[in-house]
């Protein structure tokens, strides 16, 4: 991940060159040759995919593909939305990594400490999800987009409402494979410790408009931003709602800065008139 952004990118190196120097540890290495178990740690992923979507805006800057030197509108999926701010100039790159690993290791610590589980739900309307929520105490963690929503909480509430939900007639409803509860209650341990950390941070005013998976809706006050981040933590990830609002607010084009194209599937899913492109490596970035 990010291999071939280093190799073609002066901008992308830089960023990844100062990266490992801040972590003290070498996330160059584990982003561009694994091994897998160790890249998907929380506490290892999350500096990942944070300095990655950094490199690659970086990269599209130095290529002067970025329309007018910035985009109008940023958003994010969870860890996402601290990248959207930092693009946006909240804070710099040195800052917003040093938040992203300490939200990380947070929220690993969080998982080790407790048996959290998630499940997809495909195919629902949110009413329906939300009453199964209710029934069996855990949360919806994700509205992604249409008929698309993710679960969480206690690992063994979460199965036994998989179980009920097949019994009620939903249709798709599976565990997923992962370490822990996110953005659910499970979570509280890292939300406290995280404000705390970010108290004492300074954020700017964004350079354009953000929007908070918290709300669905733009955000621009620092103070105000550094609460989302917070109660992100622990609460549902309205990213369907992020996507319809700036849609709503005049974007044209959305453009998925990461790996894969999860998110743009997402957009597509939601709207199929959207005009979606996906970056993930340099080439990518070339032929844009």
């Amino acid at each position: 991940m990010g291999r071939s952004l280093c190799e073609h990118s002066a901008s992308a190196r830089a960023l990844y060159a100062e990266a490992n120097n801040l972590l003290g540890w070498d996330l160059s290495k584990i982003s561009f040759d694994g091994p897998e178990t160790e890249l998907t740690q929380t506490q290892v992923c999350q500096p990942a995919l944070f300095v990655h979507g950094m490199a690659l805006l970086a990269a599209l800057r130095e290529a002067g593909k970025v329309p007018t030197g910035e985009p109008r509108f940023g958003l994010g999926l969870s860890l996402g939305e601290i990248t959207s701010y930092c693009s946006a100039g909240v804070f710099e790159f040195a800052t917003g990594l040093r938040i992203v690993a300490e939200r990380g290791r947070l929220m690993q610590q969080a998982c080790e400490k407790t048996s959290g589980g998630m499940a997809a739900i495909i195919g629902e309307e949110r009413a329906k999800v939300q009453e199964l929520c209710r029934d069996f105490e855990i949360e919806a963690a994700n509205f992604n987009a249409p008929g698309q929503i993710i679960v969480s909480g206690e690992k063994s509430k979460v199965t036994a409402a998989v179980a009920a939900g097949k019994d009620r007639g939903m249709k798709k409803i599976m565990l997923l494979n992962v370490a822990g509860a996110y953005h659910s209650r499970l979570m509280e341990p890292a939300r406290t410790a995280f404000a705390a950390f970010l108290d004492p941070i300074p954020f700017a005013a964004p350079r354009f408009t953000v929007f908070t998976n918290t709300t669905g809706q733009a955000i621009a006050a620092p103070a105000a931003i550094k609460e989302a981040l917070v109660r992100q933590v622990v609460s549902s990830v309205l990213w369907e709602d992020c996507m319809r609002g700036v849609s709503t607010t005049g974007a044209t084009e959305y453009w998925e800065l990461g790996p894969g194209g999860v998110l743009s599937g997402l957009a597509r899913r939601t709207e199929k008139s959207w005009m979606v492109r996906n970056f993930s490596e340099f080439a990518d970035v070339a032929a844009a």
